[in-house]
């Protein structure tokens, strides 16, 4: 254990924090800091910055919120494979996780592994005040270092600053650990993951991009194959506005000059999807909350009546001028072509209406009007004016818009007092509200997890990570169950290890 310098305890005003945040490095230096004592409000959380929760200042609260706002988007989360290996148990299966999750690098001077695991349940077993006089108070370790056992990255802006400067850092990463979920300790083996599935009557699945990726559509953010990483040539200051619904009424071409890329381009469905079907068959299968795109739920034979498409489909689209609705497939050579395309009733009624004839402008109108790229049939045609068509938008959910009601009535009137087993499949459980719903379903349900990388948000009972078809084939066949996919080959072989340093998150691979 290293030994922390003589700092107060963990308080700091909230002047300190603005200055800690400052580009005046001299700040940095002269940031006092209180010497109240640490408290817990009644949720059992750290109070570790400006004044006490039940303070009357109301112009404190206000700038107490903007600086942990601000330190909030300066955070850059890390995961546990960015941990340092440290022991002979957590080097033991070292490369093996590095061949699956691909990680970026380790942290220099972090917790090891085993120590992260330690300091979590040592927080979760005494309580923040207990646990920071145990760490911080009694010099066992820094602020700098025990911030990377609650997946906080010590920030480089504060590089060779006195270490209660990772106070506010340590206080947001402490409080998050505190409002996860708290793992169920009785589920660790894969023979717990396979009896979940036996005795399971009404499972709920989450799922995400990742149950499609062996199809060859690309999810959205792994960080060299996944969508937002290959649109940097559309020129937006963040790829997620391609799916934002304002840029599209003001520019659809911008978010059809990729829709082809996660359009599906076959009728089939991968063998996860087909795990899910056969949960269906089983009679075991409550509700499939899916977050993608692609309908191929449908394909792989998923009823309506047990389907949530939470952000919608390309089944269907509509006009965002007269809300005209077509079958997906009317859009589909369109879209394919990069094309934008158009309302046909809109046309009709618009060829209608004018007797076939083009309406002129008045003379001026619209000159030196710059035409944005949308505008594929205002074609400026000897000074006269065509109505223009309504465009045609998936019925895709995008950000700016409501998920569909069926998702918040099903959840909440009658999927969380029947689930009694939780899957989430291909999916980081980044967006929301999908990303809560499991912290939404009763403590006491058990919850797995079926992706290529873990989440260091969400604490899951059991964590199986892998290629998802691989998983999802290796579960079927220690439960007899007969998942028949031409993507699975005959006589696979799958090795399964537990990861050194957790009780219950096992890395699959297949023997080649």
């Amino acid at each position: 254990m290293t030994s922390a310098i003589d700092d107060p305890p963990l308080k700091a005003s909230t002047l300190d924090i603005i200055d800690l945040a400052s580009d005046d490095d001299s700040s940095i230096g002269d940031a006092s800091v209180r010497e109240d004592p640490i408290r817990e409000d009644a949720s059992g959380q750290v109070n570790a910055v400006g004044e006490d929760l039940d303070g009357s200042d109301e112009s404190d609260d206000g700038l107490l919120w903007d600086c942990e706002s601000l330190y909030e988007d300066a955070l850059e989360g890390m995961g546990d494979e960015h941990l340092c290996y440290g022991g002979e148990r957590d080097m033991r299966n070292k490369n093996l996780w590095q061949s699956l999750t691909e990680p970026n690098g380790l942290e220099p001077g972090a917790c090891t592994l085993e120590e992260a695991i330690a300091y979590r349940q040592q927080l979760r077993t005494v309580g923040s005040t207990k646990f920071l006089m145990n760490t911080i108070q009694s010099h066992a370790i820094t602020a700098k270092k025990l911030c990377t056992a609650f997946g906080i990255r010590p920030p480089t802006f504060l590089e060779g600053a006195p270490d209660r400067a990772y106070h506010i850092f340590l206080h947001l990463g402490i409080n998050r650990e505190l409002q996860k979920r708290a793992k169920l300790v009785q589920y660790n083996t894969i023979d717990d993951v396979v009896q979940l599935l036996k005795e399971a009557k009404n499972i709920i699945v989450i799922t995400g991009a990742g149950i499609s990726t062996s199809l060859g559509i690309p999810d959205f953010r792994s960080k060299e194959t996944g969508l937002y990483s290959n649109l940097a040539h559309l020129g937006l200051s963040d790829p997620q506005e391609v799916f934002e619904i304002q840029l599209f009424r003001e520019d659809p071409s911008i978010f059809y000059s990729i829709a082809k890329d996660i359009l599906p381009s076959a009728d089939k469905f991968s063998p996860t999807h087909g795990f899910i079907h056969l949960l269906q068959e089983k009679g075991k299968l409550l509700t499939n909350y899916t977050q993608n795109i692609d309908n191929l739920e449908i394909i792989a034979g998923i009823r309506e009546d047990k389907l949530i498409q939470c952000h919608g489909s390309f089944a269907s689209a509509s006009c965002i001028k007269c809300r005209y609705k077509v079958e997906g497939q009317a859009i589909f050579d369109d879209v394919k072509a990069g094309k934008v395309p158009r309302c046909s009733r809109c046309i009709t009624e618009n060829e209608s209406s004018n007797g076939g004839k083009k309406r002129k402008r008045g003379a001026g109108q619209n000159e030196g009007k710059r035409k944005r790229s949308s505008d594929d049939s205002a074609e400026d045609d000897d000074g006269y004016d065509i109505p223009e068509p309504g465009v045609m938008k998936p019925d895709i959910t995008f950000f700016g818009e409501s998920l569909p009601d069926p998702f918040h009535h099903r959840l909440e009137n009658h999927d969380r007092e029947l689930v009694d087993l939780a899957i989430t499949i291909g999916t980081s459980l980044k967006v929301a509200p999908v990303s809560e719903v499991v912290g939404f379903l009763p403590p006491s349900v058990p919850q797995i997890y079926i992706s290529r990388e873990p989440v260091s948000h969400v604490n899951f009972d059991l964590d199986l990570l892998g290629d998802c078809d691989v998983v999802v084939a290796e579960l079927c066949r220690r439960l007899n169950w007969d998942l028949q996919h031409e993507m699975i080959p005959k006589g696979q072989k799958v090795d399964v290890q537990l990861q050194d340093g957790y009780q219950s998150r096992h890395l699959f691979k297949v023997i080649e």
